[in-house]
């Protein structure tokens, strides 16, 4: 008898336990420009390349080559350019998201270095060593 009455005890601990164990829904990252900011560049080496028409502006870090940024506001940054070559270091500062076609890709493939991002500049100068 006392051991029907253990079995049913745990027969209800162990549907009652998920209830108790569940954590809530996790939240889904956004994407793209505006959304869920990753992380903030505060004056970071990276060698920036645009077209002519300034309409793609994009740049890799100095410590994190395989990553790549796309500006969220090539138009607006577009006329700190003028003195400045495409392939030239700058010290590039925003807020960073993840890029929408990459944050879908890789929920499909395994770990990638080659990480893509979307950053809204808020700032590009060429003071690499305290030289206006």
């Amino acid at each position: 008898m006392r051991g029907h009455i253990i079995r049913k005890i745990l027969v209800v601990l162990i549907i009652i336990a998920p209830v108790f164990s569940y954590s809530g829904c996790k939240k889904q990252v956004r994407c793209g420009c505006g959304k869920d900011v990753l992380f903030t560049l505060e004056n970071r080496q990276a060698t920036v390349y645009y077209n002519e028409t300034g309409t793609s502006i994009t740049f890799t870090t100095i410590e994190d080559p395989y990553s790549t940024y796309n500006f969220c506001n090539p138009q607006e940054m577009f006329p700190k350019f003028e003195d400045y070559k495409s392939g030239d270091v700058l010290l590039v500062s925003g807020d960073v998201f993840w890029e929408c076609n990459y944050l879908y890709q890789s929920s499909n493939y395994s770990y990638s270095p080659y990480k893509v991002y979307m950053i809204q500049v808020t700032d590009v100068t060429l003071d690499l060593y305290g030289k206006k």
